[in-house]
């Protein structure tokens, strides 16, 4: 048998390989846009820096040095030089879809840096396999403006996986709203009608203010933001601000709040202040054509009846009272049952002398 020349058994004993094999290979050399492997073939390997990131701000040297082991997938034996081209990202990437693969078949809770946002959403890289997060999966209320993500690290769940159309879908707003669905059910759990608990204004309407309870919104309506009368919410409320609110009712998932504390309730002491023969004073604060309502006290309001305004006629309330106007006058009758007062101007006006009043009917009846 004939001998062997050296270069013929080098050759031999170095081993063979083929496109789309994996191999394993020991880095030799770190340079500014390739990575050279020793990977026991007659050819060192090349990993390119475009194959070894989809992420173009990395530096190589930065994360990856001499001595370093790493694999890598073969796609050309011979790139024309008696170089081996290898990539390092799309063998990252089948190994993150087959990872992506399994945590969509358990639903697994994955976590993932936002590497893009789109105009449609955003995009997280998991091991080098890309998952698209749609704008409508991302939270579980409308948010117009994205950026805000831009290099977190967030939570989601696989919701579609289909690597051959490369559509792989995540899901942020599932978790969002489970995480939501379990503090409600805590919430109500610990709630009662008549607690007095604190909440956050998380939007104001010009029916009221939703108040964010830790778990879920409540209702504060306009109508319960004080005894007294509210005219436009936003002008007493702001979103953050912190509120302490009385739980007035419960129902299904729906919470009614309160700023109408019963031991602050007006009435309670309204019998004393405003007692029958008391004179008081008081702000006009609506008027119609038989009355105007006179504000006493917040949540307190009493009836000023036209014929009550002056001892001289007075067709409508309008003729000589102007809203918002104090006035003093007369409590002329109390129904704390029906929280029902009435007052009396013409009651403090001096009563014209009786022979005056004559004399002025005399020439009244002179002059017809």
């Amino acid at each position: 048998m004939s001998e062997l020349s050296f270069e013929q058994m080098l050759e031999e004993s170095l081993k063979t390989i083929r496109n789309g094999e994996i191999v394993q290979g020991t880095v030799i050399d770190v340079k500014d846009d390739e990575i050279i492997l020793n990977i026991g073939y007659k050819a060192d390997g090349i990993i390119t820096k475009n194959e070894y990131s989809n992420d173009q701000s990395i530096v190589l040297q930065d994360v990856v040095h001499v001595g370093d082991s790493m694999e890598a997938k073969v796609l050309k034996v011979n790139d024309g030089e008696g170089q081996v081209v290898l990539t390092y990202k799309r063998l990252a990437a089948e190994k993150g879809n087959k990872r992506l693969e399994e945590a969509y078949e358990n639903q697994e809770v994955l976590r993932a840096p936002v590497t893009q946002v789109l105009d449609g959403g955003l995009c997280v890289v998991v091991d080098e396999a890309r998952v698209f997060i749609p704008a409508s999966l991302v939270s579980d209320t409308y948010e117009k403006d994205l950026s805000k993500y831009a290099d977190q690290e967030i939570e989601f769940l696989i919701t579609e996986f289909n690597p051959k159309r490369r559509r792989i879908i995540g899901n942020r707003k599932q978790l969002l709203l489970a995480e939501k669905a379990e503090k409600q059910k805590e919430l109500m759990a610990r709630i009662s009608v008549g607690d007095t608990v604190e909440g956050v204004v998380k939007n104001v309407t010009d029916f009221g203010a939703f108040i964010d309870l830790g778990g879920a919104d409540g209702l504060l309506h306009i109508s319960e933001m004080s005894w007294g009368r509210v005219e436009n919410p936003k002008k007493v409320f702001k979103v953050g601000d912190t509120v302490k609110v009385l739980i007035k009712d419960i129902n299904g998932d729906k919470i009614a709040l309160s700023l109408k504390f019963p031991e602050e309730n007006p009435w309670l002491t309204a019998a004393e202040k405003f007692a029958v023969g008391n004179v008081i004073t008081g702000k006009v604060a609506r008027m119609t054509d038989f009355g105007a309502f006179v504000e006493l006290a917040p949540g307190v309001d009493a009836l000023l009846h036209v014929s009550q305004i002056s001892r001289e006629h007075v067709e409508k309330p309008a003729d000589v009272l102007n809203i918002g106007q104090e006035i003093q006058a007369k409590v002329v009758d109390f129904n704390g049952e029906e929280k029902k007062i009435s007052l009396s101007m013409k009651a403090l006006e001096a009563a014209k002398p009786a022979d005056e009043k004559s004399a002025e009917e005399d020439a009244a009846a002179e002059e017809e």
